[in-house]
């Protein structure tokens, strides 16, 4: 098993896609689950998920798995012979690696029948783009699941390899792009008096938007708060004119979602207030929200105990990761945990072109699922 495994994995890899363009891994996926008789397997959810149900028809808990399915923009530069085939698109993240795992718990449920409760196998799409959690949650065809406990693994380069690493309350941080548009108006370049140019209002929203990061207390926050500057432009390049147009792009993240709320106000007080003063115009959307995932004790206790029985090294994580996490929308709706599972401490680190999953971590991957598994169905 160990190795057919590693062949999907390796086949997922070589044909990665985007976050809500994943029908053929959607399809690969199927194909592999279909010979394992699920009870039901739900096609095209939340976009392109896939979902194996086994339900034993008698009472119990009723559990979730989840593993990630999409790729990223990111052109892959390492050279093993199932390399990326699609042009600016690898698996950079490991969900191939996450999709096998769960693959590999749904052979053995397959062969293991369940004789309680109803196990729910989430191969989840669009989860970069924060989009595909909440996609499947308010999917109809999900509508009749309620489950009581929401399970998800993600590798972590320069952890010892095979080590689980849990923690209880925040894991991973929420976080949110915020888009500023400043309008005021264009004017001859050489008459910059008769517009409204917003390039000063630019200029100081940079410099002050990053300073609104802190942490703790002293700066009005519970927890940790941080605004990163990811982007800007102004105007046209065009010499004859003055700007009458600036957008600002930043992301925002925060361990706690109160934090969160409070930095997006203390954003967007500060941009009104440059804005009146510069006698401009604002708008202000927002893109890939993830609210932060939080771990539940009993959850995560379950994850702990089945490391311990496994005889794998247990890390308890110090502070929250500051990447985010969209199965954070689960993690508000059940008892669940999100852990981590270690790639490696020399490994390279996520979204690195020259990243690859590490297959020899594929084994205590399903053997941490198989150990919950088994907690729950007998």
């Amino acid at each position: 098993m160990q190795e057919t495994l590693m062949n999907l994995r390796r086949e997922l890899h070589r044909f990665p896609e985007l976050s809500g363009n994943e029908k053929q891994t959607a399809g690969r996926i199927a194909k592999f689950l279909k010979p394992l008789k699920p009870d039901l397997i739900l096609e095209k959810l939340g976009g392109h998920g896939v979902l194996a149900v086994f339900s034993s028809g008698q009472p119990g808990p009723e559990v979730l798995f989840r593993a990630d399915t999409d790729a990223l923009p990111i052109s892959e530069t390492t050279n093993v012979d199932y390399r990326s085939v699609q042009s600016g698109v690898s698996h950079k993240c490991g969900h191939d690696g996450h999709s096998a795992i769960l693959a590999g718990l749904a052979a053995h449920i397959s062969a293991n029948r369940p004789q309680k409760g109803k196990y729910l196998l989430l191969f989840q799409p669009a989860e970069e783009t924060g989009m595909g959690a909440k996609a499947v949650l308010s999917d109809p065809s999900f509508a009749g699941f309620n489950p009581d406990y929401c399970f998800a693994l993600h590798n972590l380069p320069g952890y010892t390899r095979n080590s689980i690493i849990v923690r209880n309350g925040t894991f991973a941080a929420a976080s949110m792009g915020m888009i500023i548009r400043l309008k005021g108006r264009t004017s001859h370049a050489s008459e910059p008096d008769k517009g409204q140019s917003p390039a000063a209002a630019m200029a100081r929203l940079m410099a002050s938007l990053p300073k609104l990061s802190g942490n703790g207390p002293a700066f009005g926050y519970s927890d940790f708060a941080l605004l990163t500057l990811i982007y800007g432009s102004l105007g046209t390049p065009a010499f004859g004119t003055s700007p009458g147009e600036a957008v600002l792009m930043a992301t925002l993240r925060a361990y706690l979602d109160s934090d969160m709320k409070l930095l997006i106000d203390k954003a967007l007080a500060l941009v009104r207030k440059m804005a009146e003063t510069a006698q401009l115009t604002f708008d202000i959307s927002y893109a890939e929200e993830f609210p932060a995932t939080t771990n539940h004790p009993d959850a995560v206790k379950f994850v702990t105990e089945a490391a311990s029985k496994l005889g794998l090294p247990i890390v308890e994580a110090g502070l929250p990761f500051r990447w985010s996490e969209d199965f954070a929308h689960f993690a508000g709706r059940s008892k669940s945990t999100l852990f981590g599972i270690g790639a490696g401490k020399t490994h390279l680190p996520l979204h690195d072109p020259d990243y690859d999953f590490p297959d020899k971590i594929i084994g205590a991957g399903v053997s941490v699922w198989q150990t919950l598994y088994e907690r729950f169905a007998f």
